[in-house]
């Protein structure tokens, strides 16, 4: 049988059967190893996973093959320093859920998302969340953001879970789709998704009955099923979202308006940081790269943390 990872405990997997909806507990038949990557978590929620259930253990599954995923969003391993976390796998888009206020997203922080999902080609939005909170000075500070990363090829949406605004062009974002929703601690994202599903205590008794089974952690994702076809995947609030598998002489390619540039610097090796002749630095000074990430560039470049 095949089926979708939709939610894991670390040891237990909670799997969707293809074609019926039914949900099977399955656990991992072995050891699997992703080919060059260092994982804490083999099977991540998206898998796309062939299963049996076994007569003799009260319907549990075994998942005996994963599928090869189309992308997927990683991050370091908060637990294993040397290993990567496999946030969610096989992704339609990833909504980026950012606050100004009460807490305030750092321009690393969504930039090393944005890079993230730059490097598997899954296409992101950010979410502007509670926007109820903002005055005359926040709104315009906002807009100039939007503006920013607009230029860049991000779109972005004004939302309040709160007050409502924004959540119907939200929902017709999902549509159809896959969704990741990411976002620090504290952004609105429970308030965000139990607005946008509001019979979701229905949906996840289920789930959460499988949870207790297990040993419960909230360091991984879960699936959720707005409607028939459209499907958002809930992530824990990120402190903070270490860069995995990008060199330093690709990490630019990951910048869109730095890799309109490329093959423009005098030296074909060109880091864009003090080298002569670097059209990306030339570019920062005209303004035709906003600086807020071209600092965020250096920042990834040193390896620096993101979360202030």
């Amino acid at each position: 049988m095949t089926g979708t990872v939709i939610k894991s405990t670390g040891s237990w997997y909670l799997v969707r059967e293809h074609g019926t909806g039914v949900l099977h507990r399955c656990r991992l038949r072995g050891k699997f190893k992703q080919k060059g990557l260092k994982v804490s978590n083999p099977l991540a929620v998206g898998d796309q996973v062939e299963f049996t259930v076994e007569e003799q253990t009260e319907g549990a599954g075994v998942i005996h093959h994963i599928e090869p995923r189309r992308n997927y969003i990683i991050r370091r391993s908060v637990h294993k320093t040397e290993h990567a976390h496999i946030v969610a796998a096989n992704l339609d888009q990833a909504l980026l859920v950012v606050t100004l206020v009460s807490p305030a997203t750092s321009f690393g922080f969504i930039d090393r998302f944005l890079v993230t999902a730059e490097a598997y080609s899954i296409p992101v939005t950010l979410i502007f969340n509670k926007t109820d909170l903002y005055d005359d000075d926040l709104s315009g500070y906002q807009d100039q953001i939007s503006t920013m990363y607009e230029r860049t090829g991000y779109s972005s949406l004004r939302c309040s879970a709160a007050s409502g605004e924004g959540l119907e062009a939200v929902d017709a974002l999902l549509d159809g789709k896959v969704t990741l929703l990411s976002g620090h601690s504290g952004v609105g994202k429970s308030t965000l998704i139990n607005a946008l599903v509001p019979d979701l205590d229905l949906k996840t008794a289920e789930i959460s009955e499988f949870s207790d089974k297990g040993v419960h952690t909230t360091t991984f994702a879960e699936m959720l099923e707005v409607r028939a076809g459209t499907y958002l995947i809930d992530t824990p609030g990120i402190k903070e979202l270490g860069l995995v598998d990008i060199p330093p002489a690709q990490l630019a390619h990951f910048f869109p308006e730095m890799r309109a540039l490329l093959n423009q610097c005098r030296y074909h090796n060109c880091q864009h940081v003090h080298e002569p002749g670097c059209v990306v630095r030339e570019a920062v000074d005209k303004g035709r790269i906003a600086l807020p990430r071209y600092d965020s560039y250096l920042s990834m470049l040193a390896g620096q943390d993101n979360r202030h």
